[in-house]
């Protein structure tokens, strides 16, 4: 059970994406995911960092969340692309270095799979914008604990909550604090008038069983 602040947190923050229309839902037209899920919601918070409260709320939320949940630190690293800029205002706001991990080593130069300056032996925390099914995410933590730092967990701004993610991360050892989720941005968004009544059971039945409900487009 999640403390009343960090309940509070959570609500501000799906609140937040609601409003400037960084999650998007559709039920009767749904999305279709690089995954090939068919999906009634959409999610882009990328696009917090267009709105300077909005952007400072998040930074100075996740910052919170890593020293409630792991302490200090010695460095923040952003996952490739959406978790770069949350993971620079962070360093910013904790004073601490910053790195990012790209989804595949360049082909070219010296060939890089993580930017940015660090040694051997250092704790860090990952940074990620959105989890799905962690997988993405956690091939971020698998390329940070092979060039040799010490993974103490991640921290994302929004994670669907899905078993197949919660899975992942408990079989790679590594805690994920988010501050936000799936079942707390359709309360509010049922609460706020987002939603109709009649969507909320679609909407449900396909955070059980997304590849489930995707076959019903096909």
């Amino acid at each position: 059970m999640k403390k009343p602040l960090e309940n509070e947190t959570a609500q501000k923050v799906a609140e937040f994406l609601l409003q400037i229309k960084a999650i998007k839902l559709n039920p009767t037209n749904p999305f279709t995911w690089a995954s090939g899920w068919k999906s009634p919601i959409y999610c882009d918070n990328r696009k917090t960092l267009s709105y300077p409260k909005i952007r400072t709320f998040i930074r100075q939320e996740l910052s919170n969340s890593i020293i409630e949940n792991f302490g200090t630190p010695d460095i923040i690293a952003g996952v490739a692309t959406g978790g770069i800029a949350q993971g620079a205002l962070v360093a910013q706001e904790l004073g601490l270095p910053f790195i990012y991990v790209r989804p595949k080593a360049k082909d070219h130069g010296l060939g890089n799979l993580i930017e940015g300056a660090f040694e051997a032996d250092q704790n860090v925390v990952v940074i990620e914008d959105l989890v799905s099914t962690g997988a993405s995410s956690l091939s971020a933590v698998k390329a940070l604990e092979e060039g040799g730092l010490k993974v103490k967990g991640m921290v994302a701004v929004f994670t669907y909550n899905f078993k197949t993610a919660k899975d992942n991360f408990k079989k790679a050892k590594c805690k994920l604090a988010s501050l936000t989720d799936y079942d707390i941005l359709i309360e509010q968004a049922k609460d706020a008038g987002y939603i109709r009544d009649k969507d909320l059971k679609s909407l449900i039945e396909w955070k059980n069983d997304p590849e489930g409900w995707t076959s019903q487009f096909i």
